[in-house]
């Protein structure tokens, strides 16, 4: 091992106090033009789940993995005290995810969403009342399930004839809607996770709601001028109650433990144990869930493990270029990123890095989940062609933010 020389010391117990006080690796760290190693692998593995995104997970751990090994050998990170440091959050985070899984299964049977297209109006404004729908169901919810189903109705009003525009503005409206509420978004319920407190983020939606206007509103007129809404042939469901309830049992006890515990996961899992005993529970949503919250959950762990201290202090134009590279990478670790650093005004940051990441197909989980039912929108140069109303919206959005609150950075919230 390399590392400082040590002096002769009378005892054998002083020298290995100075040697367990010393930095311990076996190669000096490493920089090219300036930049750590360390976030040079992280952004080439996060180039990789933008390029291979069927093969998200195991980009994500072989990252994870190099990351690693190149802190142990190179550095003097200490990996036990990183896990007792981080390990709680990271178990959070992964419990919620998988418990949300659950969460939009209850609300998906619960005859709801089924009853949804009754209501929604025959022109291009049935387009856009879909859209805030979706908006409103990601704050309680989360992006993914409310993107999904929104992409399940949409699928059936529009006869299966959606258009890419329209398509963008379905996971544009769902990562809006989740920006303001801890329970809406990943991001979000990351931040809330590592101590932002709630109402920190909900002036998110002072940018999230003219974003959802501008983009919803043209997205609506290209849906409508290619193919208009039809809701003759949709059935008459019957809404569960009991679903209902164990759904509002699930949101309930993540707010309670995460007042009582600061661990919100305890709560939704013991109201999902619960709900079991009253209501079916699809447990093989469980099992489909794992490899996407295992791919997030690799990205996060990787993030933690980069040196905050060389990156640029934060700002608002910082902040909104996050959101600009949000849409190329994955916006979780970005978050994780951020919250390392601290300085930032949450409420920006929760806007940019999670309606940024709508400017890309592959820029946010809930593009990548629609792109399942939908694989026209795989198509980079057919989103930018078609969806260039979410990059208009997110610009004008950021700074209709900017004029109404300001910038707010907010001290270390740890």
């Amino acid at each position: 091992m390399y590392g400082p020389p040590c002096k002769k010391h009378g005892t054998t117990t002083q020298m290995y106090k100075i040697l367990l006080s010393q930095p311990m690796y076996l190669v000096a760290p490493v920089s090219i033009l300036g930049i750590d190693l360390a976030f040079i692998l992280f952004a080439i593995t996060l180039a990789g789940v933008a390029l291979l995104h069927h093969r998200t997970l195991e980009v994500s751990l072989a990252g994870l993995g190099a990351v690693l090994a190149y802190k142990l050998l190179c550095t003097d990170f200490n990996l036990p005290h990183h896990l007792l440091h981080e390990g709680k959050e990271m178990l959070n985070l992964f419990a919620l995810l998988l418990g949300f899984a659950v969460l939009a299964d209850h609300f998906e049977h619960s005859g709801v969403p089924a009853k949804l297209p009754h209501y929604l109006p025959d022109d291009w404004k049935g387009g856009f009342v879909l859209l805030a729908l979706t908006f409103v169901l990601s704050a309680f919810l989360d992006n993914i399930a409310a993107t999904m189903i929104a992409g399940g109705i949409a699928h059936v009003v529009f006869k299966k004839k959606l258009h890419v525009g329209y398509l963008a503005a379905i996971v544009a409206a769902a990562n809006a809607g989740g920006s303001g509420s801890v329970l809406g978004d990943t991001t979000t319920t990351m931040m809330w996770i590592d101590g932002v407190p709630a109402g920190s983020v909900i002036n998110a939606y002072v940018a999230a709601v003219p974003a959802l206007l501008i983009s919803g509103v043209v997205a609506s007129l290209q849906q409508h001028r290619y193919h208009p809404i039809m809701k003759e042939e949709i059935y008459s469901a019957k809404i569960s109650v009991r679903r209902l309830v164990v759904s509002f049992m699930i949101l309930s006890g993540a707010v309670a433990t995460n007042v009582a515990f600061d661990f919100p996961a305890l709560g939704v899992w013991l109201a999902i144990f619960m709900g079991s005993f009253v209501i079916t529970t699809h447990w093989r949503v469980v099992r489909r869930a794992l490899p996407g919250s295992l791919f997030l959950l690799a990205l996060v762990m990787s993030a933690s493990m980069m040196p905050v201290e060389q990156l640029p202090p934060a700002s608002w134009h910082n902040t909104l270029g996050l959101g600009f590279l949000s849409s190329v990478f994955d916006n979780i670790p970005l978050t994780k990123l951020a919250l390392k650093q601290g300085g930032y005004d949450w409420g920006m940051l929760a806007f940019t890095v999670g309606y940024g990441g709508s400017m890309m197909w592959f820029g946010s989980s809930a593009g990548v989940a629609l792109s399942n039912m939908y694989a026209e929108i795989k198509s980079v140069p057919a989103w930018l062609r078609h969806g260039w109303h979410v990059w208009l919206a997110y610009v004008l959005s950021s700074f209709i933010f900017l004029l109404v609150c300001g910038w707010n950075p907010q001290p270390p919230h740890r």
